[in-house]
C-alpha cells in the first residue's frame, strides 16, 4: 500500500478535528475543497507559502477555517480571527525583513 500523501494526511487530520468519523468520498471531495481554500486564503494574508503538516499557527488556523465554512459561518471567521490572521500576517513580514536585511 501506497503511503499517503501530505493532502491525503492533512483531509485525516480535519477530518479527525471536526470529529468526523463515517466514510463518505462526497464529503471528503468537499472538504478537500474548503482544505484547498482555506490555505490559499491563509497563505495570501500571511503574504507566503506556509507549512500546514506542523502543529503550528498556520494548521490551527486552517482547522478552524474549515470549521467555520463547513458550519456556513465562514462571514464570521476572519473578525474571530482577526488578531491571529494579523499575528501571523506580521510575523512573516518580520522573517522576510530579516532574510533581506544581513545586517539585523
Amino acid at each position: 500500500m501506497a503511503e499517503p500523501t501530505a493532502d491525503e494526511l492533512l483531509l485525516a487530520a480535519v477530518r479527525n478535528y471536526l470529529d468526523i468519523t463515517w466514510e463518505d468520498d462526497a464529503g471528503d471531495t468537499k472538504l478537500s475543497g474548503i482544505i484547498n481554500r482555506g490555505k490559499k486564503y491563509i497563505n495570501q494574508v500571511a503574504g507566503a507559502e506556509l507549512d500546514y503538516s506542523a502543529e503550528d499557527k498556520p494548521r490551527e488556523l486552517l482547522f478552524d477555517y474549515c470549521r467555520y465554512a463547513r458550519s456556513n459561518a465562514l462571514d464570521e471567521f476572519q473578525g474571530n480571527y482577526l488578531h491571529e490572521l494579523l499575528s501571523l500576517q506580521i510575523a512573516k513580514e518580520v522573517e522576510a525583513y530579516a532574510a533581506e536585511d544581513t545586517d539585523v
